[in-house]
């Protein structure tokens, strides 16, 4: 199973206090070196963390694929065309919130999605869908012809109680099952942890699981090479 690691998190900690560090891209180069599959930063309308300088340089500099995440709409469309990154992948955002609350309606927007889809793949770059566990929006991202969903994984990392938890991961293995029917590769992520990751990566059908915040906030600890390693290990465990 690939992992993909999330540093918008770096990019917070420098622009609490304006600075110019910690960078984004060392990060980006040393969760490399660590053994991350790829990198994911989320360009966001507001730019609270990540920066278009940051994935500009990132994209420039990186030897592992970057996965960009960005918002649906023609600004973030037109600046992925330009930059061209390995990856996109589309989340939904609001203005209010802390982090991303959920996925992508894309039942809602099918039309819209579709043609944002169309956009990037006329540009080389190979698509995801970041939607919620639920077979109508699997259904919908098969039909704008993204040939890649991502899993919003947050309600089983926010669940409590054992039998929540449990719903939550059933919900998961029911939508991975019937997403690889409909022919789509499926990656997850969202609020995972060394505490959490486990029942997520022994999925069979999950080819990639992105994560961030946890590996950041574990590096505060112990560096973020071994971070990344230690989440490298426990990811491979459960699936050996």
């Amino acid at each position: 199973m690939l992992l993909g690691v999330n540093i918008d998190h770096v990019a917070t900690l420098r622009q609490v206090r304006g600075t110019t560090y910690p960078d984004p891209l060392e990060a980006a180069r040393v969760s490399a070196e660590a053994g991350a599959d790829s990198i994911t930063v989320h360009l966001r309308e507001d730019k609270r963390h990540i920066q278009q300088f940051d994935v500009e340089n990132i994209a420039n500099q990186l030897s592992i694929p970057l996965n960009l995440e960005i918002a649906v709409t023609d600004e973030m469309i037109t600046f992925a065309e330009q930059l061209k990154p390995d990856y996109c992948c589309f989340v939904p955002e609001k203005r209010q919130e802390l982090t991303t609350e959920g996925g992508l309606n894309v039942a809602a927007d099918i039309e819209n999605i579709k043609q944002a889809c169309k956009r990037l793949a006329s540009a080389g770059i190979q698509v995801s869908l970041f939607i919620d566990a639920d077979k109508e929006q699997i259904e919908a991202a098969r039909m704008t012809g993204a040939p890649c969903i991502e899993i919003h994984t947050g309600h089983y990392a926010d669940a409590e109680t054992n039998d929540e938890i449990e719903y939550e991961k059933n919900k998961i293995i029911e939508s991975v099952a019937f997403a690889k029917q409909q022919g789509l590769r499926v990656h997850a992520g969202h609020g995972l942890t060394l505490d959490n990751v486990t029942d997520i990566a022994a999925i069979p059908g999950i080819v990639e699981l992105n994560i961030g915040h946890s590996i950041v906030a574990r590096a505060v600890m112990i560096g973020l090479a071994e971070a990344v390693r230690e989440m490298r290990e426990q990811i491979t465990s459960s699936n050996d």
